[in-house]
């Protein structure tokens, strides 16, 4: 089901034709350079099923993101629910991952902030929050883009890796809904 429409992109609900595409964004060494593994079939599906949970129970999602000209997806971009343990949560991440193929093409950036008026205007929420390793310049970049700010004080080591592994620790950005000026042109 469409939610999120902008100029090229359609953000909606996933379904299980879904899989097989993006189980292959899932294997590419340039999409996962930043996690902590490649995602099994099985984990995608269990993704998927879970993403569409969160909708049902939230009205948002880490939606699927397809083209609007033809009709591939090509990642995800949306609003996650978060509540394992650290100093912000529970809260709304907002996240994207795309297939190396459309990287640089400013279909995160758009996608985001599509999301972003979603979550303040259509869901009323108060803050959402961003984050990754400090690394991963790229994703900071469409943070800042779309106007979220860095906040030091909450970087953190992710609780659901060890402390010393490589991705470890991550930076942690914020914007709060009255930093948004610009008015939803959603289509639902």
């Amino acid at each position: 089901m469409k939610i999120i429409e902008t100029e090229r992109l359609i953000l909606r609900t996933w379904s299980d034709e879904d899989a097989k595409a993006y189980f292959d964004i899932n294997q590419d060494p340039k999409v996962v350079e930043f996690l902590p593994h490649k995602l099994t079939m099985q984990q995608v599906k269990d993704f998927i099923s879970a993403m569409n949970d969160q909708y049902k129970k939230n009205n948002y999602t880490l939606f699927a993101a397809e083209l609007k000209e033809t009709k591939e997806l090509i990642g995800f971009i949306g609003l996650g629910y978060t509540d394992w343990q650290a100093a912000f949560t529970p809260c709304t991440e907002i996240a994207w991952r795309l297939s190396s193929l459309h990287w640089g093409k400013g279909y995160a950036t758009e996608g985001a902030k599509a999301a972003l008026n979603y979550g303040f205007y259509r869901c009323g929420l108060k803050e959402i929050v961003s984050f990754t390793v400090p690394m991963n310049k790229r994703s900071i970049r469409v943070m800042e883009k779309i106007g979220m700010q860095h906040d030091g004080a909450g970087d953190f080591a992710h609780p659901k890796l060890p402390p010393d592994h490589k991705l470890s620790k991550h930076v942690l950005y914020r914007i709060k809904s009255n930093l948004i000026t610009e008015k939803p042109h959603n289509k639902s």
